[in-house]
């Protein structure tokens, strides 16, 4: 076994926190777009509702 650890595994290395931070950054862009997406059908389909 060697002694040195995988900086993908390891919690507190730094690798493993940039991964993170990325992964957070993709998940809230991507989730921000989706509802931005949604509320502007919202406002589409109230746009073009029977009256």
């Amino acid at each position: 076994m060697s002694a040195r650890t995988d900086s993908r595994k390891d919690p507190g290395g730094e690798k493993y926190k940039q991964r993170a931070v990325l992964l957070r950054v993709l998940v809230y862009v991507f989730v921000t777009h989706f509802i931005a997406g949604f509320i502007t059908l919202l406002f589409y389909l109230g746009q073009h509702a029977p009256k």
